[in-house]
């Protein structure tokens, strides 16, 4: 099976620490902040650009390995790459822009293969037709369509949705799910869009300031932050402080202490009590206890405090309540907008809300 194997160093003129791994079939997303690495990062696994030390190895072939010396040019690299804006010919026809891509086939070949690609991508049809004819969406499936017929070792799309509307994206989506379902090669695709990267990727790669700081299958990432950046970086604005008060195996939870309240979190034995620690937990961990419909029983990790902030965006209120832990923290959760005028949030007022166990995630000892 094709494999994609990254290591690179540098810290110059561009700082880069990264480790990347990706099998055939598979498709990796890079996320992370504007200038953290992600197309510079591409950049390099394209040839475009050489890094100061490292490796890069596809297939079983070494593109590049400082140690040794080597580095094989972009023009000998069998690369597919989908750059941002698409990089179309404008005077080429659909057709002849995919077959720009064909130049290692032989002549009498190169039509009958472009017209299987342009099939591949639902642009059948449109052979004839000059880029500056059709959509953002049809654009971008005839860059993807040239980059393929290259015959490539692993396909590299420079975030491939930027460019186009939000019904596009989507329908989009859908064709690049099946598209991939075809493919043999490993895909790395760079995006800022977080959704983007869970609904579409097998793993995800988070980059700050050119590390590589944490890779692994989407949900588990944004569940399992390995540390606060990282936490912060996929969105999670409720990071804490707190101290292990201690075990309870026979429950088999955990118990953090939150200022003066104690919570129950998932049963990890290698945390020593005592130990200061930091912990995460998502926006949609956090259930808001509603004064219009009282719920009789138990709830897991009960919190009062005071509404801090009310942001009102369409359908959804973003709440920030004050708790009565020793920083004064805020807990940010999400309610229906609905559910937040029924039950009359305002700032100032009091909300109880819980904490549900396996949704708090404790990140690293602080001491």
């Amino acid at each position: 099976m094709s494999e994609l194997i990254v290591r690179l160093q540098q810290e110059s003129p561009i700082p880069m620490d990264a480790e990347l791994r990706c099998t055939g079939g598979q498709l990796l997303a890079l996320v992370g902040p504007s200038g953290s690495g992600k197309t510079t990062l591409l950049r390099a696994l394209a040839g475009l650009v050489q890094p100061r030390h490292g490796y890069i190895s596809c297939s079983g072939e070494t593109w590049f390995d400082s140690a040794a010396g080597h580095y094989l040019p972009a023009r000998k690299r069998r690369v597919g790459y989908v750059p941002q804006h698409f990089a179309l010919f404008p005077h080429l026809d659909v057709l002849h822009n995919v077959m720009s891509g064909m130049l290692h086939r032989a002549p009498e070949t190169r039509v009958a293969a472009a017209h299987d690609l342009l099939e591949r991508v639902n642009l059948a049809g449109l052979e004839s037709r000059k880029p500056g004819q059709l959509s953002g969406g049809q654009q971008q499936r005839v860059a993807v369509a040239r980059a393929l017929a290259r015959e490539p070792q692993v396909l590299l799309l420079d975030e491939p949705f930027s460019a186009v509307d939000h019904a596009t994206r989507e329908r989009l989506y859908g064709e690049l799910a099946m598209l991939k379902q075809s493919l043999s090669m490993p895909l790395v695709m760079v995006t800022h869009d977080l959704r983007e990267a869970m609904l579409l990727a097998d793993e995800m790669c988070v980059l700050h300031r050119g590390r590589t700081l944490q890779t692994d299958k989407p949900l588990e990432l944004v569940a399992r932050p390995v540390s606060a950046d990282v936490a912060r970086l996929v969105g999670i604005r409720n990071i804490y402080h707190g101290e292990i008060a201690g075990h309870a195996p026979e429950h088999e939870c955990t118990q953090l202490r939150f200022g003066s309240i104690v919570l129950k979190t998932p049963y990890r034995p290698e945390l020593v009590p005592g130990s200061r620690v930091q912990w995460v937990i998502p926006s949609d961990g956090v259930v808001f206890h509603r004064r219009d419909r009282p719920s009789h029983t138990e709830r897991e990790n009960q919190l009062q405090g005071i509404v801090d902030t009310v942001h009102k965006l369409g359908e959804i209120t973003r709440l920030a309540v004050r708790m009565e832990d020793e920083d004064r923290s805020l807990l940010w959760l999400d309610v229906p907008s609905h559910l937040a005028r029924r039950n009359e949030i305002a700032e100032g007022v009091t909300a109880t809300v819980s904490l549900t166990v396996a949704a708090i995630h404790i990140i690293d000892s602080t001491s």
